[in-house]
Formats: C-alpha cells, sequence, structure tokens
C-alpha cells in the first residue's frame, strides 16, 4: 500500500486519527483509481475526499471539510486511508480495474468517426460550463479573434468566482489554478496563430492581475502559483517570436521586479536577454541603479544589481554591491568569497572568509558555514595551529556543545586536545559561574563532559546546575556504574509526571519506569521496585490510559 496506520497517525496526529477511526462506517463510495483513491465521508455534512498514493511516496489527502481546506490531514482523510487499509487485499485488483477502464476508454475514443467525437464534444459542451468556456478560448485564439481572447482571458484569471469568503480558499486553489492554466495555453495559441504581438501585451495585463489577485489565494500546495508561472512563460515565448522594442521591455520588466506583485511569478529579467539584446540590457542595467540609488536597501532593487553583475562575469562589480550590506553574521562575507573562489581567487576569497571572522570575533550568533570555509582552508594547507585558533575563538565567543566538538576535532588532529580541553573546560565552567540562575537549560559544560563520556566530572558539577535532560542522559549513560545514583534520578523524573496527562506523557512514564527497574535489578532489590509500581498504580488507577500503557510494557 505505500502507507499503513502509523503513517496515518502521523499525517493527522493522534486526535485526528482517534476521531478518524469513528467515522469509518461512514465512508462512501470508495472509488479506486490508478494513483488515487476517492470518497465521501457522512459527518456533519458530506465531504469529499481524495487521497494520492504515490509510488514509494507514502500518502497525501484532500477533503472540502473547512479543517481540510486549511490544508490539514482531516479525520475524514484518515477514515478513508483506514478503510484502504481495511481491503488492501482488493486494492491491487481494483487498481488494475481503473487501468484496464482507463485504456478501455482510450480505445473507444480511437475508435470513433470524426463526427461520432463532434457529437460527444458537442453533448459535453452542453452540459460543462467550464469545459464550454476552455474550448471557447481555444477556437477564439485559433480564428485569430483577439477580442474574444482578451474577454476570455480576463474572464478566466478573475478569481471572485472562487472568492466564496473574500479570497480563493485552498480547496478552491486547485479550480482556479486550472483556469489560469487556460490562460496561458491560450497565450501560446495566439503566439504560434501570427498575433506574438498581441500575446505580449495580454500576457503583461494577464500577470499584473494575477499579482494583484494572489495575496489573497491560499495557494499552500503552489498549484496556482506554478499556473502563473506558465502565463509569464507564454510571455517569454511571445516576446522571442515578436522582438518588442528592447527599451520598453527592459522598463516593463524593472517595473515589474520592482512593483510589489513579482511575488506571484519570482519572474527574472535576465531569462530575457537574448529578446533585450544590447540595447535592452543597458537600459536594464541603467534603470537598476537609478533604482538601486533611490532604495540603497530595498530587497528588488540590490537582487537586479546581482543578477546583472553575475551575468556580465563582473566579480568586483558583485563584491562591491554585497559590500554595502555587510551583515553582522558573516554570511555575506562567506558570499563574497565563495564567488571570489568561483572566479578563480582563492587568495582573495581566504582574506575576504579571515576579514569575515575578525568582523564577526565577539558575535555569539556567526554562521558556522563561514567559519567551517576557514577551517577547512586552512586544513588544506596543513595550517592545523590556526585551525585549532578559530575554533577556540568560536567557543569563546558562543560556548556552545557544537563549538566545542569542533574545537575537540582540530585539536585531536593538531595532537593538542589535552591541553586545548583543560582550557576549554575551564571557559565553560567560567560561563557557568556567570549565567548561574539564569539560564534556561542546563550549562553546556555538564554537554561537553557527558559528549566526552567523563561522567564522574560530570556528576560533580551536575549538582544544583543540571536540567533535566542532562540529567537523564546522565542517569542513562552511569547506569551499569553507578545504579543507586542513576536511581535517584529516575524517581524524581517519574515523580515530575506524574501531574500532567496525555499519551506522550505515560509513554515517557513507562520508559523511565523499565529504566527504574533496570537499577533495581544491578541493585538487588527488585521487591522495592515490585512495591514501588503497585503503590504508583493505585494512586494513579483513574487514569485508564496511562495504565493500558503500564499493562503493555509489563509494569
Amino acid at each position: 500500500m505505500g502507507f499503513g496506520e502509523d503513517e496515518l497517525r502521523a499525517l493527522a496526529g493522534t486526535r485526528s486519527f482517534e476521531r478518524g477511526s469513528g467515522y469509518v462506517d461512514a465512508v462512501r463510495g470508495l472509488e479506486v483509481g490508478d494513483g488515487s483513491v476517492t470518497a465521501v465521508v457522512h459527518g456533519t455534512d458530506i465531504y469529499e475526499v481524495e487521497l494520492a498514493l504515490g509510488a514509494g511516496a507514502g500518502v497525501s489527502g484532500r477533503c472540502d471539510c473547512p479543517y481540510g481546506q486549511e490544508g490539514n490531514f482531516c479525520k475524514h482523510c484518515v477514515a478513508v486511508g483506514l478503510t484502504v487499509l481495511r481491503q488492501a487485499e482488493a486494492i491491487p485488483r481494483q487498481r488494475a480495474d481503473a487501468r484496464t477502464r482507463a485504456s478501455g476508454l482510450e480505445a473507444w475514443l480511437t475508435a470513433l468517426s470524426r463526427d461520432e467525437l463532434l457529437a460527444l464534444v458537442r453533448e459535453q459542451v452542453a452540459d460543462d460550463r467550464e469545459l464550454r468556456r476552455r474550448l471557447e478560448l481555444r477556437a477564439a485564439a485559433a480564428r485569430s479573434d483577439f477580442g474574444t481572447v482578451r474577454e476570455r482571458v480576463l474572464a478566466l484569471i478573475d478569481p471572485r468566482p472562487f472568492a466564496r469568503y473574500g479570497y480563493v480558499t485552498y480547496a478552491d486553489a486547485a479550480g482556479y489554478a486550472r483556469q489560469v492554466a487556460e490562460t496561458a495555453d491560450a497565450l501560446c495559441a495566439l503566439t504560434t496563430s501570427g498575433q506574438a504581438a498581441r500575446a505580449v501585451g495580454l500576457a503583461e495585463d494577464a500577470i499584473r492581475a494575477l499579482g494583484e489577485a494572489y495575496e489573497e489565494i491560499d495557494d499552500s500546495d503552489g498549484v496556482v502559483g506554478q499556473a502563473i508561472a506558465a502565463v509569464a512563460g507564454a510571455h517569454l515565448e511571445a516576446c522571442g517570436v515578436a522582438r518588442p522594442d528592447p527599451e520598453r521591455l527592459a522598463e516593463w520588466l524593472v517595473g515589474h521586479v520592482l512593483g510589489e506583485w513579482n511575488d506571484a511569478t519570482d519572474l527574472d529579467p535576465l531569462d530575457y536577454a537574448d529578446v533585450l539584446g544590447q540595447a535592452g540590457l543597458a537600459r536594464l542595467r541603467q534603470l537598476a541603479a537609478e533604482a538601486r540609488r533611490r532604495s540603497p536597501r530595498g530587497w528588488a532593487e540590490k537582487y537586479l544589481m546581482e543578477r546583472l553583475a553575475k551575468a556580465e562575469g563582473d566579480v568586483d562589480a558583485l563584491v562591491a554591491l554585497y559590500m554595502k550590506d555587510l551583515v553582522p553574521s558573516g554570511a555575506t562575507h562567506l558570499r563574497i568569497a565563495e564567488e571570489l573562489g568561483a572566479a578563480g581567487r582563492p587568495e582573495d576569497a581566504l582574506s575576504w572568509a579571515e576579514r569575515g571572522l575578525r568582523d564577526t570575533v565577539d558575535e555569539a550568533h556567526v554562521d558556522g558555514r563561514l567559519v567551517d570555509y576557514v577551517c577547512a582552508r586552512y586544513t588544506r594547507t596543513g595550517r592545523k595551529a590556526e585551525t585549532v585558533a578559530v575554533r577556540r575563538d568560536r567557543l569563546l565567543a558562543e560556548r556552545s556543545l557544537a563549538a566545542y566538538q569542533q574545537l575537540r576535532a582540530a585539536a585531536r588532529a593538531a595532537d593538542c586536545w589535552e591541553t586545548e580541553r583543560a582550557a576549554a573546560l575551564a571557559a565553560l565552567r567560567e560561563g557557568t559561574r556567570q549565567e548561574r540562575g539564569g539560564w534556561h537549560r542546563g550549562p553546556v559544560l555538564i554537554d561537553a563532559l557527558l559528549d566526552d563520556g567523563d561522567l564522574d566530572t560530570a556528576w560533580r558539577e551536575a549538582a544544583d546546575r543540571a536540567d533535566d535532560r542532562q540529567w537523564q542522559q546522565l542517569a542513562d549513560l552511569s547506569r551499569e556504574t553507578r545504579p543507586a545514583d542513576a536511581l535517584a534520578v529516575y524517581l524524581r523524573l517519574v515523580e515530575l509526571l506524574k501531574g500532567p496527562t496525555g499519551d506522550r506523557v505515560y509513554e515517557q512514564m513507562a520508559r523511565l519506569l523499565l529504566d527504574v527497574r533496570s537499577c533495581h535489578r544491578s541493585l538487588g532489590t527488585e521487591d522495592e521496585f515490585t512495591a514501588y509500581v503497585a503503590d504508583l498504580r493505585a494512586e494513579l488507577k483513574r487514569r485508564r490510559k496511562l495504565i493500558t500503557i503500564l499493562d503493555r510494557h509489563g509494569l
């Protein structure tokens, strides 16, 4: 099947999964296709559900209930999924039947005469308004009836018929996307029928209108965005045929990229480089530079300048552009280094990366890729001591377990870890004293000791400092060698779980009790454990789900 109950539970969440289990008997009209299953579920209303069963890709679902329209895998999807699992043995045969029906339909259509096909199409057009509108559009494009094409295109991209609640919902987005895709087809038809110039103008009107409408569409699946991208593609194709005035095209492209509606298309002006030619690209550069001067920190303005510099292979212009906005994390320094490296200037690249480390030496949050970049360059050239120095500086600045681990790896490679470790632990210990009483999690010092496997020191440092996560990790690692100490930790953690409720809490309590039992066995005090669990069950006997979980674990 490609999925099971566990996946349905993970997709829906425990609550929706349990509710969906109660709706299995309300599933009607299950229809199995080659790659999907459809059905209706009778709940507060009658809801239509479709599950997509991709080969090796698990399962995804759509439902037109309010919760499903928000993009959630709802209880109705769960009910249909469970129904499919109950009928698992029959599903392969039903899929084969679906393929047989599809091939039979294709064979029948192929065998029909021209007149019979026309009669069939006319019959469908009479009954299906949406199909009629699409075919009218294609017909108008084919006979070069631009007035009708324009009217139909503007009607197709109008989102109002789909905006039942003032916006296009998730459930209606796919239907609207199909209409937008029809617009792209019509524009391509205009281009191929000798009306490319008109297709350019109409595409620009459509792109503008779609950009305005896109903010009012729940396009969680991206289907509308894909259809709009097809319209933008039709515009590019039409420009390639019509060859509009390059300077006017450059002005339209810049206006679109800098406008507030560009999110819908994510249009790249340099895709039009062949159409723009030298004159159009020069105008594009001029307009981009003017826009950058007006808005030095504008994202779209910066994007235009970057794209132009990259297209022209002018790495120095690109560096100059990045230099105007160096972010504190060092990410911009890294971008500059990468661009210089790609341009065959490794020394300049390393120089910029090192500058990034100097500029961010006191920053707690530095782009780790910048540090990795410099250390990788040092390591390749045998500069091990400098690699250790960089990693040491980062540990002192950010005091994280990751920084400690990276310093350890570098120092071991340089055969100086014993000395570095003492200094690193001293720095972490000092940091712990400075933070005492104000941290939101246990000190990094204890994480570092646990990561090193230095359990004796970790026990000494943990008193009044470690958080519950660290205490449990320390107990887990010491259960065999220090069962009494581990037992005390586990019993305290069990006490903390007596208050909260829920399956996750109960499962966690059961796992801790298994650890408690293991400690008692090591200590030879199993009778104490039996008495403890009996008292615990009596105390929490009203929590039936907890008792069930304890039974399942043999507790």
